[in-house]
């Protein structure tokens, strides 16, 4: 197997992690993370309206868009226009069912906070970082919220994060990069929330089809490492000053 970058990092630790916030003077909540060489940039806008088909109904909504940076990769991209394609569409999907969990939209109230994932450079692991760092631009807004008296502390149920896994020439290895994941024989996302319950799991089988023993060493190695990243995210918290944010 080749080497893991950076140099000497285990199969199962991830890359560096850094959570930097209020990068965005405008948005209710704004954090830049970077994983590693995979650096994205989250937004969360307070908006007082809900999409039609909620009006008049009491609850609120968190929906989420995503978009990589024409040179985010190797080489330049061109940027979605007037159609997103269909991986866009099914990673922007992912990040807001993720980010709903974390919410009580009933106590929301009729608003919508819609989270904005920009990629501005790429390697490996863009839609894991963006839910990561999103779940912290959406809890710096909530906290806004419940500190002006909009909505109450208890609207804010719990933080979720993620973690791509891969298996390599039959070891299993944690927060992929592109080498890694372009790679590998199986590949897999974990969304997995602060109170260590499974939201979404993705898996597949790119070169060789892998056995249920693994995907529960896949599945053990996914908790660990969401274990820390909601630790991460619990001290960006703590460091803000944030004290309503969810116990889990």
């Amino acid at each position: 197997m080749f080497p893991r970058e950076p140099a000497g990092r285990a199969a199962d630790q991830i890359r560096p992690l850094m959570i930097e916030t209020n990068v965005n003077r405008y948005a209710e909540g704004s954090v830049l993370i970077q994983a590693g060489h995979t650096h994205v940039l989250c937004t969360a806008s307070v908006e007082e309206s809900v999409p039609g088909w909620l009006k008049g109904k009491g609850q609120g909504w968190v929906t989420a868009e995503y978009s990589m940076l024409p040179r985010s990769t190797h080489t330049r991209s061109k940027r979605d226009r007037e159609k997103i394609s269909g991986r866009t569409h099914e990673i922007q999907r992912l990040i807001g069912r993720a980010l709903r969990v974390t919410v009580d939209l009933a106590k929301l109230g009729e608003r919508s906070i819609l989270i904005d994932c920009d990629v501005i450079q790429a390697d490996g692991g863009t839609r894991t970082a963006s839910i990561t760092g999103a779940c912290v631009a959406l809890g710096i807004a909530l906290n806004r919220l419940i500190v002006e008296g909009k909505i109450p502390a208890s609207a804010w149920l719990d933080t979720v994060s993620a973690i791509s896994l891969g298996i390599v020439k039959g070891e299993v290895l944690t927060d992929l990069d592109y080498n890694e994941d372009s790679g590998c024989d199986a590949d897999t996302n974990f969304v997995v929330t602060g109170s260590g319950k499974l939201v979404e799991v993705q898996g597949t089988a790119e070169q060789a089809p892998f056995s249920p023993e693994k995907l529960m060493e896949l599945t053990t190695a996914a908790m660990r490492a969401n274990a820390t990243l909601k630790q991460a995210q619990l001290e960006t918290f703590r460091k803000l000053g944030i004290t309503s944010m969810p116990r889990s």
